[in-house]
């Protein structure tokens, strides 16, 4: 990588900010605020890097991210491996956020399903359980939004091709996120 591949990679991360619907994120912002308010939780979920980038937001909210404040009930499914393979081995590669999304989610809950591409069949079918549970989903997806933008109720596309860029414009919402539901609470 030379010197202007860098500044068009810092360039392409800047114009997928700037594509960005703010007051989608700030609408869906809102949702996870008003969840927590009800006393609801927000379930979050991917597979690799988004995998990363879940557990990451799920830890703002666990945590702290700016202020301090009551600890909120976020969880990231990605992260218990004896249930992940335990469902794959029993089921399939496919159900091993729907299977947990039966198990953990309620009414209300707000449900985030991560993937770059918007395809990944065991994301989208999870986003489909907890639609008929009765959850607000939403979609942190990138490129054309694929299958998912369909499925979730909201959808967040970050407009590039380019994996990393939409995985650091996905940080940043949940950081967004984060700001929100702390100046709410």
């Amino acid at each position: 990588m030379d010197i202007h591949e860098i500044s068009e990679y810092i360039e392409s991360g800047v114009e997928a900010r700037k594509a960005l619907d703010p007051n989608l994120v700030l609408e869906t912002g809102n949702e996870v605020a008003r969840c927590f308010g009800r006393g609801g939780k927000l379930i979050i979920f991917g597979n690799g890097g988004s995998a990363a980038d879940a557990q990451h937001i799920a830890a703002e909210f666990v945590g702290r991210f700016e202020k301090e404040r009551r600890s909120l009930p976020a969880m990231a499914l990605n992260t218990n491996t004896s249930s992940i393979t335990a469902i794959g081995n029993d089921y399939s590669f496919d159900a091993i956020f729907s299977r947990q999304i039966e198990a953990f989610a309620a009414k209300g809950d707000v449900v985030v399903g991560i993937s770059t591409s918007g395809n990944s069949a065991n994301v989208n079918s999870a986003l489909e359980k907890a639609n008929s549970i009765g959850c607000m989903t939403i979609a942190l997806t990138g490129r054309t939004g694929g299958k998912m933008a369909g499925i979730a109720k909201k959808s967040i596309i970050v407009r590039s091709n380019r994996t990393s860029i939409i995985q650091e414009v996905h940080i940043a919402i949940g950081h967004m996120w984060s700001k929100i539901v702390e100046d709410t609470i």
